[in-house]
């Protein structure tokens, strides 16, 4: 009884090459991870556990931590609440809906906000948005005040975290639209006729044949967007004027402040186990988004089946 043995087929230098150019650069990658990682457990556990009278907060780091990180889901969730269905109509407007001389040209300007500096985004948002949205804030206090996110009493200056969340929102809205325009077009065609040759309307289509099948592209897009929106810092920095306390209220001059915005603010005049103390509070952010990151993986992960992968 003989075995005959197939020969395997040879591998060419530029397979060599590019093979070892993706271990090379997959292993950067994780090294630099872990690398951050480290630094800031190393340089941040002085910080988490000095006394309160050896920072100049003069709290326990729990204490003081506690504030940015409810500031900084709160304004990533608002950010991403306004963002997503937005980003979700205007990524299936052009990809479905608009004719083509239209669709090119809104797709090339939505893509260009992802070019705009945060900078930019926050001297718009301190100098134009925060004036023109405070008699909305007025409006919303007297008329919708019995809802705790609007009890007020309303800033004078507009400085609030909705404001601030506004311009996240519109910061994270090219990534979301791109991402979502993309997986849209993907769909296979066969499947939108089908849909059609049913009698099925345009809106009917969308939703039995196109949202199931970007289903996962979608959630994917939320989270960058999510991790986009928590690491913020200069917008949100130049925007909110923040106070440091836990309140759901999101236009009155009381807000609290993100970690990132706390850093930036924070770390030039900083020294000793202070900077060490900012430093933790980083390791923290740094946990949040990845645990945000490995629960969009995990969605995806459930979801593979119906994804545009398969």
């Amino acid at each position: 009884m003989s075995t005959s043995t197939e020969p395997r087929p040879a591998t060419r230098p530029g397979d060599r090459v590019f093979r070892g150019i993706s271990l090379g650069a997959a292993i950067v990658i994780l090294a630099t991870l872990a690398g951050v990682a480290i630094f800031l457990t190393a340089e941040g556990i002085p910080g988490v556990t000095a006394s309160p009278d050896e920072v100049k907060s003069g709290e326990t780091f729990l204490n003081y931590v506690t504030p940015l990180v409810f500031g900084t889901l709160w304004a990533a969730v608002i950010a991403l609440a306004i963002a997503t269905p937005v980003a979700i109509g205007v990524a299936l407007f052009i990809s479905h809906y608009a004719p083509r001389k239209l669709a090119q040209p809104i797709g090339y300007l939505i893509d260009l906000l992802a070019a705009v500096p945060s900078v930019v985004y926050g001297t718009w948002g301190i100098l134009t948005l925060s004036s023109a949205i405070q008699p909305v804030y007025v409006w919303l206090e007297e008329n919708l005040g019995f809802i705790p996110l609007f009890a007020g009493p309303a800033s004078a200056t507009g400085r609030t975290l909705l404001t601030a969340a506004l311009v996240l929102a519109i910061m994270v809205l090219p990534i979301m639209t791109a991402i979502c325009r993309e997986i849209f077009l993907q769909t296979p065609r066969l499947h939108e006729e089908a849909a059609l040759a049913l009698g099925a309307t345009r809106w009917e289509m969308t939703k039995m044949a196109v949202f199931p099948y970007a289903r996962s592209g979608m959630v994917s897009a939320a989270m960058l967007a999510l991790g986009r929106a928590l690491g913020e810092t200069m917008a949100v920095a130049m925007v909110l004027s923040a106070s440091g306390v836990i309140t759901f209220n999101v236009i009155s001059s009381g807000n609290p402040n993100t970690i990132a915005s706390n850093i930036a603010q924070s770390f030039p005049e900083a020294s000793g186990l202070t900077v060490n103390a900012l430093i933790a509070t980083g390791l923290v952010l740094f946990i949040i988004t990845f645990i945000v990151n490995f629960a969009a993986r995990a969605i995806v992960a459930r979801n593979k089946e119906f994804s545009g992968a398969n």
